[in-house]
């Protein structure tokens, strides 16, 4: 539009026609008037949320969004664009009179496990005549995180029952219920726990210091090296297993610690599912190699481990590891994404082996041994 407007603007002076100069000037009238119309744009104000904010593999999220016309005049049709990992979504906002709100809900593409950072929606409208548009931005950032896809896994009972009576450390977590000793009582202990007797024989307020007892802790080490993986859809598959075994840790109650060979460390299901969203394979990392070191702090403790050791394909090196971690260890067991060839997997003396082409085949795999 503009160079037509131009074209008619120079053609007519040059060939001194004055019809074509009022077509270039009626052409470019229309577009200062289409600009003055965006740059009059009317008052919006905009509401959005994302439900929910962490999702699983295969499940879905919504975007919903709420615009109020908060001036005084109409505003007209509005498209709405939300990016969401590179794809975008557009919908349509009707037009509002004055005072009145619209509220549109979408999907939004969240297929892939990730950390999504979902930017300022765009808000586009344009003029009557449709010859120019103008974006502007709306709201703030949000966060969305996509888990692991998560399998049931039975959980193995080693160690034996948890028992609200059983054996304590000083280090062991607050808030349970088995009586550990006394100590002084400080700012915020319950007053429940107060030991009046100690606390009359002493002269200072004591009170019981209660923990959780010791129990089985859950180690899950997922192998973050590419090696053992003969393409990034094992490691894929690798991630989903090692995200149920921290899932099914949670649902037993057990202590709960996800470790990669790359040297992340998480303490909770929560928190192990919030970084396996954005964990990678890498070819610098030493893989099952790194083991040794990885477990030092863990063999020469007193409390005892269940190691879960997720990887691709073993070598000899790291099942004779694993075989000499055995004994000081509650158990040890061993999950394998392994592409379906003539080569059998890595099956070391005394460790609870599984292997499985994909993460399903894997639960399917592991209950049926575990439960039966």
């Amino acid at each position: 539009m503009t160079a037509a407007a131009v074209v008619l603007a120079a053609l007519g002076a040059w060939t001194d026609y004055p019809e074509l100069v009022t077509l270039g000037l009626a052409a470019a009238a229309t577009l200062l008037l289409a600009a003055a119309w965006l740059v009059a744009s009317p008052k919006l104000t905009v509401v959005r949320e994302v439900r929910p904010r962490r999702v699983f593999e295969g499940g879905s999220a919504q975007g919903t969004l709420t615009v109020t016309n908060v001036g005084k005049r109409d505003s007209p049709p509005l498209l709405v664009t939300e990016t969401v990992g590179g794809h975008r979504t557009t919908v349509t906002v009707p037009a509002l009179t004055a005072g009145h709100s619209c509220t549109v809900s979408y999907p939004l593409p969240v297929a892939r496990r990730g950390r999504y950072v979902i930017p300022p929606v765009e808000l586009g409208h344009s003029d009557p005549l449709r010859l120019l548009h103008r974006d502007r931005a709306a709201g703030g950032e949000l966060v969305v995180h996509v888990y692991p896809r998560v399998h049931i896994l039975a959980s193995i009972t080693s160690g034996g029952p948890q028992d609200a009576e059983g054996q304590t450390t000083s280090s062991a977590p607050l808030g349970g219920v088995a009586f550990h000793s006394l100590r002084e009582y400080e700012p915020g202990d319950d007053w429940r726990h107060i030991h009046w007797g100690a606390t009359a024989r002493t002269g200072t307020v004591m009170t019981r210091h209660v923990v959780v007892p010791d129990e089985p802790r859950q180690l899950v080490v997922l192998d973050t090296g590419s090696a053992p993986y003969p393409s990034p859809q094992f490691f894929e598959e690798a991630v989903r297993v090692a995200a149920s075994f921290c899932v099914a840790a949670e649902r037993s109650g057990l202590p709960l610690q996800l470790r990669t060979t790359g040297g992340a460390q998480r303490e909770s299901s929560g928190a192990a599912l919030e970084f396996l969203c954005t964990a990678e394979s890498s070819g610098a990392d030493r893989g099952l190699a790194a083991l040794a070191d990885l477990l030092r702090d863990v063999v020469s403790g007193t409390q005892g481990v269940a190691l879960t050791v997720v990887t691709g394909r073993v070598d000899t090196e790291a099942a004779q590891l694993l075989m000499s971690l055995r004994p000081r260890l509650l158990s040890v067991s061993l999950a394998q994404l392994v592409s379906p060839d003539n080569t059998l997997p890595a099956r070391p003396r005394g460790v609870l082996t599984v292997a499985a082409r994909g993460s399903e085949q894997f639960a399917s795999n592991w209950n049926r041994l575990v439960l039966r």
